[in-house]
């Protein structure tokens, strides 16, 4: 029978592979390309790094696909504590998963656009750009939605934390804290976007308090070494 110990190391090391390459695909290369109202400067920096971009892309998708692991190392972890809860945990990972697939299109789509293929001649370069610039800001969009389902994720994994009895409570309470951070950023985007990037900076420290040392006690501490089907 495997350890609390074991599985919570697991789910650690798959989080920190989840976090890498979700910043890498998600964050650091949309932000080293996309110049944001500058449809041609951004068409420009991606066809010049077109490797980069894709690579970006492949690392966007390899972290929803890693996400599945993830959550099947978390439901081992934390099941034994309440499996109604645990359900419910993945059932929300999972249902966000289509939105992240679905969503990387909107680059591909925009890195089509910017090629001008022999089909688009009929627009003009300027044009084709602005198109894609709409689909990369759609792109951006498509995670405000899944924001919504991340939120309400760490509610059930939060609580999940905070009863086991075999992880610290404080991680449970940061990562609730982590799901409101979540809720706020998404709804204040599609809500009162002109507040946006105030809200943007608050929630980012909340959920990445409470992600990153969740994240660093499973892989460096794990969790207290009890047989997994023992409720805490």
């Amino acid at each position: 029978m495997n350890s609390n110990k074991k599985t919570a190391r697991v789910a650690g090391a798959l989080y920190l592979l989840n976090a890498v390459t979700g910043f890498f695909g998600i964050m650091y290369v949309p932000s080293r390309l996309i110049v944001d109202g500058n449809a041609s400067a951004t068409a420009r920096n991606i066809l010049a790094s077109e490797k980069f971009f894709r690579a970006g892309i492949v690392s966007e998708l390899f972290c929803a696909a890693e996400y599945i692991f993830l959550i099947w190392a978390l439901y081992r972890l934390l099941s034994g504590v309440n499996k109604t809860h645990a359900w419910l945990m993945v059932t929300l990972a999972l249902v966000s998963l289509p939105i992240m697939f679905v969503n990387a299109l909107n680059e591909i789509a925009a890195l089509a656009l910017f090629h001008g293929s022999d089909f688009l001649a009929v627009f003009e370069k300027q044009r084709l750009d602005a198109l894609g610039m709409l689909f990369l800001d759609l792109h951006g969009q498509g995670f405000v939605v899944s924001e919504i389902l991340w939120g309400l994720f760490f509610f059930p994994f939060g609580l999940l934390v905070y009863k086991s009895g075999f992880l610290p409570r404080i991680l449970g309470v940061l990562l609730i804290a982590a799901g409101f951070a979540y809720l706020a950023d998404s709804l204040t985007s599609l809500l009162l976007p002109s507040y946006a990037d105030l809200v943007n900076r608050f929630a980012g420290i909340l959920y990445g308090v409470g992600e990153l040392s969740t994240m660093a006690w499973l892989l460096i501490m794990g969790a207290n070494d009890q047989p997994l089907d023992t409720p805490a």
